[in-house]
């Protein structure tokens, strides 16, 4: 496969995930439970999940020439992801995240960029071709923002839709890059810092003027808001499940509700699918390791 209906842009990191009992105040030194190494990065997490609910996904990132960026090209490969639009840049290291996972499932987290942090446009345009083909174009804030404008670019000159996870949390955002969004995605935390305002009514009534389709408010455990132009909000619950780890479940929320819009057009039904997408994906360790199959989402989703 050459073409993908779905082409995120976007960030690989690799993850290493500490368990503690509690997180460790300023200037302690806390003693952890166990250690876990697996593939993060929001981008390739999106995708991973995209290409798990069964929709043909692309990446289009920057990794290192180093054993972390083989990995990296190993995962997308063995999930069905195409790399063609992935460049390994001389002398940056493949972006690495620590992750410390509490007894509740709480996570905080510290992201070392390496190469994302070079995701350049001259690079987005050597993949123009497969964005162009796409149907949706999905990008958060990891990787440098004028690499996404570009892309975004493009996505709109061809037709095609695109989707903006505005994580992590930004002081600020481009206007021209939420001019070429069609969908939001924040939580409250990235959603207060580009609104000023603390609810999630509030929060995506007042977003939504500044995109074309829709904004989504996540609300971990308590689901998700939809917010389309000339509809009432729609709210998706979450169904419960035993939290093991939050790492990541935003993400998996992203990616399968990328996945089942571009399946069905329908927001409502791609919320349910996200939202089903993120509680399973706290049921296990890890990011993607934990992220679950097309049937078990829709099974969860009801749909």
């Amino acid at each position: 496969m050459t073409s993908a209906e779905i082409v995120v842009v976007g960030s690989y990191n690799r993850d290493v995930s500490l368990s503690v009992e509690r997180m460790p105040a300023p200037g302690e030194t806390c003693l952890g439970l166990g250690r876990v190494e697996s593939p993060g990065g929001k981008g390739s997490n999106q995708a991973i999940q995209a290409a798990r609910c069964g929709a043909p996904t692309a990446m289009v990132a920057a990794i290192g020439h180093d054993a972390a960026g083989d990995e990296a090209l190993a995962l997308w490969s063995e999930a069905g992801v195409v790399t063609s639009g992935v460049a390994r840049l001389a002398g940056q290291g493949t972006g690495m995240a620590v992750i410390l996972v509490d007894a509740r499932g709480e996570n905080a987290i510290v992201v070392d960029s390496g190469a994302n942090a070079h995701l350049a446009p001259e690079h987005v345009d050597a993949a123009a071709t497969l964005i162009g083909g796409a149907r949706l174009v999905v990008a958060q804030l990891e990787t440098p923002v004028a690499a996404t404008v570009r892309a975004f670019e493009i996505a709109r000159a061809a037709g095609a839709a695109t989707l903006l996870n505005a994580a992590p949390a930004p002081e600020a955002i481009d206007g021209a890059l939420l001019a070429l969004t069609d969908f939001l995605v924040v939580n409250e935390i990235e959603g207060k810092a580009l609104s000023g305002h603390e609810t999630a009514a509030a929060i995506g009534e007042t977003l939504l003027g500044r995109v074309g389709k829709g904004v989504i408010v996540t609300l971990g455990a308590e689901g998700a808001m939809l917010f389309e132009h000339h509809r009432p909000p729609h709210r998706q619950s979450s169904s419960k499940v035993e939290v093991v780890d939050t790492t990541g479940a935003g993400d998996a929320f992203t990616g399968a509700f990328a996945a089942r819009w571009i399946a069905t057009g329908d927001a409502p039904a791609a919320l349910a699918w996200g939202v089903a997408a993120g509680a399973l994906a706290c049921t296990a360790q890890g990011a993607a390791a934990s992220y679950a199959d097309r049937d078990r989402i829709a099974a969860l989703a009801g749909a």
